[in-house]
């Protein structure tokens, strides 16, 4: 990394320091040479600027100058004094005033001999900095971060499209899924961060974002440890956790396309991946991430997936919270929505214990409890069965039930009772309704 520094060590520039002393460790990527008044808006962070103070004719000009170059972020001011007699004091002033180091060129020294010999410092330290980051190619994901921000002068992030930060060098100054968002809209920043897609064919991209905008020697150099980290990723090994006990069961798919491992391998990294399949795959975990649904929202865009849907099943023995998840993944499956996902939690036992039934078995006990009710409704026109099913969901009570079907209580019992006597139940004793209802659910059990 070329610093302001390392241009005061450079022999042949003879460049010395007028204020700004102790910012001397300031990195720099390039150079700029300009004699307008106020450059800002041709200014990049990092920058050395290099001037010959023409601008300069009177106190009072230098503050519109220096502030432009410490609002973009400027590494440093090179001012020679060959046209001004000297450098002027009210412009080391103001390079005091907002912390730009000043860099005093000598006036017998060409432009063209000190921006060929800045440039010459950057090249010698944008190959250096490779050669120092391929020297860590083998090490993990965050040692490689570490180095590229030591050589890139600015923190950096491994982001994944999932919502989560693989490693970084700091905290992140903006949420993830906020990154996410930008960078799916097909944006190169986000707010101050630069973002380069990690190298891999993943359906879940990684990211690399880094704290700042980027000089073409800094694009490069975060272009090869994009490189790196996906090397990184292709040579992780998926988790085979022998997990005991109680566990958890996650069934993910993604309809229409077979990215549903990479997105389970990354939602859940410590999980370990069974009965992997191209839409549908089951992994067993310890652990379910309460923003599952958040994360999985918002890697949803970047897929080629129409939607994904998810059932989990109840921390249970393996066998058994397979099969719970199997049915949530069904019960996802009916509910609208681009990403669904089901806990084992939501569903009720009766719906479970009619999911383990054959569809020709479930048919057959709404035919046996159901039929005269059916027939009744069929010729007369009527809808007994939703009155019952009413009655039923509002645990029995006639109150609520009339209120819900908006109708007089009195016709309310008028139509239980005769629903009663078509079923030959009592519909007002616990055991009837019991057999009544999950004969009612056998029709839609998987909703």
């Amino acid at each position: 990394m070329t610093t302001v520094k390392t241009l005061l060590d450079l022999p042949g520039l003879r460049l010395r320091p007028r204020a700004g002393a102790d910012l001397l460790d300031r990195p720099v990527t390039r150079i700029y040479v300009t004699e307008l008044p106020d450059p800002g808006r041709y200014l990049s962070a990092g920058e050395l600027v290099l001037s010959g103070l023409l601008w300069w004719r009177g106190p009072g000009d230098a503050e519109p100058f220096v502030a432009a170059l410490a609002r973009s972020g400027a590494a440093a001011l090179a001012a020679s004094g060959a046209d001004s007699d000297g450098i002027p004091d009210d412009v080391v002033d103001a390079c005091e005033r907002h912390r730009i180091p000043l860099l005093e060129v000598p006036i017998d020294l060409s432009f063209s001999v000190v921006t060929e010999q800045v440039v010459l410092a950057l090249a010698a330290a944008s190959d250096s900095s490779r050669k120092r980051l391929l020297a860590a190619a083998d090490a993990p994901v965050g040692t490689l971060l570490e180095s590229a921000s030591a050589e890139l002068g600015l923190p950096c992030w491994v982001l994944s499209t999932l919502g989560r930060v693989v490693a970084g060098t700091a905290p992140l100054p903006m949420p993830v899924e906020d990154v996410v968002q930008r960078y799916a809209a097909r944006q190169d920043t986000a707010g101050p961060l630069t973002l380069t897609p990690v190298e891999g064919r993943h359906a879940v991209p990684w990211l690399i974002a880094v704290g700042g905008p980027l000089s073409t020697a800094q694009t490069e150099l975060t272009e090869e440890l994009a490189g790196l980290v996906g090397v990184t990723r292709a040579r992780a090994k998926p988790s085979e956790a022998d997990l005991t006990g109680d566990v958890r069961v996650v069934a993910l798919r993604t309809e229409g396309s077979d990215e549903s491992r990479d997105v389970l391998r990354e939602l859940l990294p410590d999980a370990t991946l069974v009965e992997p399949g191209g839409e549908t795959t089951y992994a067993v975990t310890a652990r379910w991430p309460s923003d599952a649904f958040t994360a999985l929202s918002t890697v949803e865009p970047l897929l080629a997936a129409r939607r994904i849907v998810c059932g989990v099943g109840d921390a249970a023995p393996r066998d058994e919270a397979r099969e719970v998840a199997a049915y949530a993944l069904a019960v996802a499956s009916r509910r609208p929505g681009r990403v669904v996902v089901v806990p084992g939690e939501e569903i009720g036992v009766h719906q479970l214990l009619l999911a383990g039934a054959p569809d020709g078995l479930r048919a057959a006990l709404r035919r046996r409890v159901l039929g005269p009710l059916l027939d009744y409704d069929a010729e007369q026109h009527t809808d007994l069965v939703h009155t019952v099913r009413v009655f039923l969901e509002c645990s029995g009570s006639p109150t609520r039930a009339a209120k819900a079907l908006h109708v007089h209580v009195n016709t309310l019992r008028y139509r239980i009772g005769r629903a009663g006597e078509l079923l030959g139940a009592d519909l007002t004793e616990f055991t009837d309704q019991l057999d009544v209802y999950l004969a009612l659910r056998a029709g839609d059990q998987a909703g």
